[in-house]
């Protein structure tokens, strides 16, 4: 299951809500109604400020899902699955199905995001320029000028630079950053070789994660950093960003690896068909009893008339109150096959790895066309594939 709260569907694309939005959200409108609109604008009464502050907000991961969506809309038209996208607190994420076809769609589907929140910035700007008085701008008393501003042009002023600063942060050249990708892309047109291009953009992309993270600590110390200033609030959030790009530029190398590494492998050989199935109208006492307790097995595909009817996992046994489990059915508390992800024995084994990646699972049932039950893919199968056939490490 795909985490985070869905809140739509855009030009057939589903738009996601991560949990952890919730913190950057506050600590925006905290920013905006406790600082910035009370020192541009003393007058405001409360309503205004909040209200103004709560607009800004909401319109910021609006600036953000349009920088996503650029990335999302270009890649389609490359060829490539971009089934959702997901705001979390360090922005956003297109999820892709599969990497670029070459490193032209590499580039313009890279570039695109970029470019789209400088176009969105500059956008702002002309909106507050064409809002504001002519006859209220007075460049000797920028403090008049400001709290002159209504609450449109007040957010338009902020939402300008803000957007013209995510666009030129993107274009720094460390993966999986934009201009990290746009650096693959080059490097993969200049060397023919995705995998190496990958690598020397990871690593430059942990070079600029640790500069970040130094910077960030130096300012908690007190140090003055040009353009970033001091402070411990500053510091501690440019060291979580600097943190959070280098386990991104790790995270994101060990998939492209993985999918190198088994797109040519075939699924039956990872799969597991020493497994156990169960009915479907067993009580999950008698689950226990009979499967559970007498072997490793943690999952178990449930089997109605040949067809696979959903999984039980340990977790699920687990939730279930020990009073309920001699008189709750497998089918009561079991995961359906609609809500499950599952593979194909004629896929490559590569799917596997990035579903249970994408979707932070542990087994995949392998399914046939007819809906019958063939094995069972698990995490371990996969890591102990690459562990003995390949000479990197994965973790």
């Amino acid at each position: 299951m795909t985490s985070g709260l869905r809140v739509g569907r855009l030009a057939g694309i589903d738009i996601y809500l991560d949990w952890s939005l919730a913190i950057i959200f506050f600590l925006i409108m905290a920013a905006l109604g406790l600082g910035l609109l009370p020192t541009w604008h003393p007058d405001w009464g409360p309503a205004t400020v909040w209200g103004t502050a709560l607009a800004a907000a909401v319109l910021f991961f609006v600036s953000i899902l349009v920088h996503e969506m650029s990335h999302a809309l270009v890649g389609r038209a490359y060829g490539m699955t971009v089934p959702r996208i997901t705001l979390f607190v360090f922005g956003g994420m297109a999820h892709l199905e599969d990497e670029p076809g070459d490193w032209k769609a590499e580039f313009w589907m890279a570039i695109a995001g970029p470019v789209t929140s400088i176009l969105l910035g500059l956008l702002f700007a002309v909106l507050a320029n064409l809002t504001v008085d002519p006859a209220l701008i007075d460049p000797s008393a920028p403090r008049e000028t400001l709290a002159a501003l209504g609450p449109f042009a007040t957010i338009c002023m902020w939402l300008a630079p803000v957007n013209l600063v995510l666009g030129l942060f993107n274009l720094v050249p460390g993966f999986p950053l934009d201009g990290g990708r746009v650096l693959r892309a080059a490097l993969w047109g200049l060397t023919g070789r995705m995998e190496a291009a990958t690598r020397h953009a990871t690593r430059m992309g942990q070079l600029v994660a640790w500069l970040l993270i130094g910077t960030g600590f130096a300012m908690i110390l007190g140090v003055q950093v040009p353009f970033f200033g001091t402070g411990a609030v500053g510091g501690l959030w440019l060291a979580l960003i600097g943190w959070f790009l280098n386990n991104a530029a790790r995270g994101s190398y060990t998939q492209v690896l993985v999918r190198s590494r088994l797109a040519d492998v075939a699924m039956r050989r990872l799969m597991s068909t020493h497994f156990t199935a169960v009915a479907p109208d067993i009580t999950v006492a008698e689950l226990i009893d009979r499967h559970l307790l007498h072997g490793d097995q943690r999952a178990f595909p449930v089997v109605e008339d040949g067809r696979l009817a959903g999984l039980i996992t340990l977790t699920d046994v687990r939730r279930l109150p020990r009073e309920r489990r001699a008189d709750t059915r497998v089918r009561d508390v079991m995961m359906p096959t609609d809500r499950l992800v599952t593979v194909r024995a004629d896929e490559p084994a590569s799917e596997a790895a990035i579903r249970l990646s994408e979707r932070g699972i542990n087994q995949l049932p392998v399914v046939s066309a007819a809906g019958g039950i063939e094995g069972l893919v698990r995490r371990e199968d996969v890591l102990k594939w690459l562990a003995l056939y390949n000479d990197e490490s994965f973790e």
